[in-house]
């Protein structure tokens, strides 16, 4: 259990890649952990409790309800300081030649999960007029994603969502933050069937990289931050270009076989 001083924060998706960072980072700033991701946790807690935290796992799917309810039993009325809601799933290739559950479990883990778990931890925030909350959406959220046309499309959600759910809690205490990375170097890619295209085998931003900034942004309040200058510059310009014309430059990066070799 928690101690009673330290803060405690929630991080999903935290196994590896962005989400093990964060929590590095809630680590080092103090923070004690439940941490939550579908598959095993065990090096991770070894190492977050390395740092001095006091660590609790949960290994559940958030793509379902039951998950999602798991993994707030495990918090166990615990004052949640920090909620970083970073567990997603992508996909690559056509929309027309996924199956329909490939497809169903992103949507259900990026979009309907995330929500469902939000809204139970913001409103016990909101009981008490405190928390912060981290959603990692995506520049891609920015972009049609041809040939990532579901995972674009959630990320697109979770931009929004973030925004709107800020404006709305902004004079209840609770502090809700839009991390925004663009290509970065963890599994994403290869667990989407993408390192055939341009995108996944491009260089990429690290990991300890994006959590830090997001991190950072979270606990100044901040609204969103795009991570790296040059995401930013993407950024800018994909709120710009026509949606017609960000599909196909999508098109140019995500479509199989479009890596370099």
């Amino acid at each position: 259990m928690s101690n009673a001083q330290r803060p405690l924060a929630v991080v999903t998706g935290a196994s590896s890649g962005i989400g093990f960072e964060l929590a590095k980072c809630c680590v080092e700033k103090g923070f004690d952990l439940v941490i939550a991701a579908d598959e095993p946790l065990d090096q991770a807690v070894t190492a977050l409790r390395a740092g001095g935290a006091s660590v609790d796992a949960v290994q559940v799917d958030l793509a379902t309800p039951q998950g999602v309810d798991q993994l707030y039993q495990a918090i166990n009325s615990r004052v949640v300081d920090a909620l970083l809601a970073n567990a997603g799933h992508g996909l690559g290739g056509a929309f027309l030649d996924q199956t329909f559950p490939e497809v169903q479990h992103v949507i259900d883990t990026n979009v309907t999960g995330t929500v469902y778990l939000i809204h139970k931890v913001a409103r016990d925030m909101r009981l008490r007029g405190s928390g912060r909350i981290l959603i990692t959406g995506s520049i891609a959220g920015l972009t049609p994603g041809t040939y990532q046309a579901v995972y674009n499309a959630t990320k697109a959600f979770l931009d929004s969502f973030s925004y709107a759910l800020r404006a709305e809690v902004k004079d209840l205490g609770i502090s809700v933050t839009c991390l925004m990375p663009g290509a970065t170097e963890t599994e994403f890619f290869e667990r989407a069937d993408m390192l055939d295209t341009k995108i996944g085998s491009s260089k990429k931003q690290s990991a300890s990289e994006v959590a830090r900034s997001g991190f950072e942004a979270m606990m100044k309040g901040d609204g969103e931050v795009v991570t790296g200058w040059n995401n930013k510059l993407k950024a800018a310009i994909s709120r710009l270009l026509p949606s017609s014309v960000g599909a196909e430059q999508h098109r140019r990066e995500a479509a199989p076989g479009t890596a370099k070799h």
